[in-house]
C-alpha cells in the first residue's frame, strides 16, 4: 500500500476471541451490568404495568394478579426485577457523579465500582426481605 510516496505495511496484531481467557477491568464489568439492568428494567417495566392495570380492572382481575404474584418463582423474578433496577439506579448515580467531574481517575472509578456493587448487594438483600 503506497500512500504519498511512503510504503506502509500492515502489522500483524493477534486476535484473541476466546472471551474467557480476556479479564474486564472492575469498571468494564459495571458498565456492561449497567446497560443491562437497564433492558431488564425496561422489560420489567412492561409486564409490571400490565399487572398494575389488570390488578385495577376489577376485583376479579386483583386477585388474580394477588395469585399469580403469590408464587416462589414469580417472587424470585421479582427479586430479580428489583436487584436490577437497584444496580440500575445506583449505576446512573455513579455515572452522574463521574459527569461532575469526580472519580474520572482509574484508581478512583474502580473504586466507585466496587462500591456500587456493594450498595447493590445491600439492596438485593432488602429487596428479598421485602419480598419475601
Amino acid at each position: 500500500m503506497e500512500l504519498v510516496g511512503k510504503t506502509v505495511t500492515k502489522k500483524q496484531r493477534p486476535v484473541n476471541l476466546d472471551l474467557r481467557t480476556i479479564r474486564q477491568p472492575v469498571t468494564a464489568i459495571a458498565s456492561i451490568l449497567h446497560r443491562a439492568s437497564g433492558v431488564i428494567t425496561l422489560f420489567a417495566l412492561a409486564i409490571l404495568l400490565w399487572l398494575l392495570s389488570y390488578s385495577l380492572s376489577s376485583e376479579a382481575g386483583f386477585r388474580a394478579v394477588v395469585d399469580i404474584l403469590d408464587g416462589f418463582f414469580v417472587g424470585l423474578i421479582l427479586w430479580g426485577v428489583l436487584t436490577a433496577l437497584a444496580y440500575h439506579i445506583v449505576g446512573g448515580i455513579r455515572h452522574l457523579i463521574m459527569d461532575l467531574g469526580y472519580c474520572e481517575e482509574l484508581e478512583s472509578g474502580a473504586l466507585s465500582a466496587k462500591v456500587a456493587f456493594g450498595v447493590t448487594i445491600f439492596l438485593s438483600l432488602l429487596a428479598g426481605v421485602l419480598v419475601w
